[in-house]
């Protein structure tokens, strides 16, 4: 049984976002590497959506 649209566009919460932003740069030491920038690009850009800044977050 596969899941219904609904579920599969569940998106989690701008406090959900913050925090994974904020243990992203805890675990890096704050040096990115450039696969850790890519990650912290897309969490940025979603968590902006959750707050409703998509605008200023392109």
């Amino acid at each position: 049984m596969s899941e219904s649209p609904a579920m599969e566009s569940v998106q989690p919460d701008a406090e959900a976002l913050n925090r994974a932003i904020r243990e992203l740069w805890v675990r890096s030491g704050g040096a990115l590497s450039a696969d850790e920038r890519r990650i912290y690009q897309a969490l940025v850009v979603r968590w902006a959506a959750a707050q409703g800044n998509v605008a200023e977050a392109a």
